[in-house]
């Protein structure tokens, strides 16, 4: 049974930062691609970065610069480190590994 368990969401300042994690399990995690979605109220998910099995990272412009992606194949875990956000990255944040979706952690960002 495949189970990924997002954490690290919250409230945070403009200008702060985040870092979410996604804990795999039931899955031979490092064979397959991590992504990180997003999506606000009344707004579709959107990607928002991904990383292959070997390592290589993808931006939208959005985030590029901001948002850093990265994974550690011990612990079975994609991480989001999110730098200098604003409010327009306020919304529910996802990860998805190869079809399956974790239940969403929140971020508010909000003076």
């Amino acid at each position: 049974q495949v189970q990924l368990v997002e954490s690290g969401g919250g409230l945070v300042q403009p200008g702060g930062s985040l870092r979410l994690s996604c804990a795999a399990s039931g899955i031979i995690f490092r064979l397959y691609t991590g992504y990180w979605y997003r999506q606000a109220p009344g707004k579709q998910r959107d990607l928002v970065a991904s990383i292959t099995s070997g390592g290589t990272t993808n931006y939208p412009a959005s985030v590029k610069g901001r948002f850093t992606i990265s994974r550690d194949n011990a612990k079975n875990t994609v991480y989001l480190q999110m730098n200098s956000l604003k409010p327009e990255d306020t919304a529910v944040y996802y990860c998805k590994i190869w079809g399956y979706w974790g239940q969403g952690t929140q971020v508010t960002v909000s003076s």
